[in-house]
């Protein structure tokens, strides 16, 4: 299922903020829309950059009007 128009802005705001290509790419399995389908996204980063790739995906999430959950904390970020 392709992602929905709402998840397809999120992505692409967020591999604007953080690049998908180069060494400093924090995403683990890109492409990030890849990972998408309907209204999901899973975002799959690199352990060294998730503090604050999560930090600023949860921040961006609530300005896309999108619940972020972290399977590693089994909690909603705020």
């Amino acid at each position: 299922m392709p992602p929905s128009p709402r998840i397809d802005a999120y992505v692409n705001a967020l591999i604007t903020r953080f690049p998908e290509d180069g060494r400093d790419s924090p995403w683990a399995s890109p492409p990030v829309i890849d990972e998408a389908s309907g209204p999901i996204v899973y975002l799959l980063m690199s352990y060294s950059k998730a503090e604050e790739v999560s930090e600023y995906a949860a921040s961006l999430a609530r300005e896309y009007g999108l619940i972020c959950y972290d399977p590693q904390g089994e909690a909603l970020r705020p």
